[in-house]
């Protein structure tokens, strides 16, 4: 399983990228759509028309938000595997990465090259995603009680008694 480290660096990386593609998007991108889309090419979101550049430039930035926030899990992880890694750790942490590949990563190449098939990808990142966050929470539910080392059993709330 991997260690503590390569989960923090891995968040640090995605997360910088992160940062890049969101400034590519809001800064350099527009160029990039008007060469791919024409200004007639229109696709229907919510039941309005909107040329088809403003919906894949919201995309990208959609597949950035992302990105980033699933890295900065990644470090989420990385912190939680300190003190020796737990299988559902390292669920979480494979789950975000291929979940930043396939959701982010199919947003990406889909806005800017205008191969809409790959549309059919980004839900299984999002799937991927959804993995990761349940097996962080496994994995926050068994941490080990700081005061007796031990993992803490639920205990029903008891009734107040008079």
């Amino acid at each position: 399983m991997p260690s503590s480290k390569f989960w923090l660096v891995s968040g640090s990386i995605l997360a910088g990228l992160g940062v890049a593609l969101g400034a590519f998007a809001a800064h350099g991108l527009d160029g990039v759509l008007k060469s791919v889309y024409s200004e007639t090419d229109v696709r229907t979101i919510a039941g309005l028309s909107v040329p088809a550049a403003w919906k894949y430039l919201q995309d990208f930035k959609t597949a950035a938000e992302y990105q980033l926030t699933h890295s900065l899990a990644l470090l989420v992880v990385g912190l939680l595997a300190r003190d020796g890694s737990r299988r559902s750790l390292a669920v979480a942490g494979w789950s975000f990465l291929g979940g930043i590949a396939l959701f982010s990563g199919s947003l990406y190449v889909l806005a800017v090259t205008g191969i809409r098939v790959l549309g059919a990808i980004t839900p299984l990142g999002g799937v991927l995603f959804l993995i990761g966050w349940s097996s962080l929470a496994v994995a926050a539910i068994r941490l080990p009680c700081p005061v007796t080392g031990t993992v803490e059993e639920r205990q029903s709330p008891s009734i107040i008694q008079r």
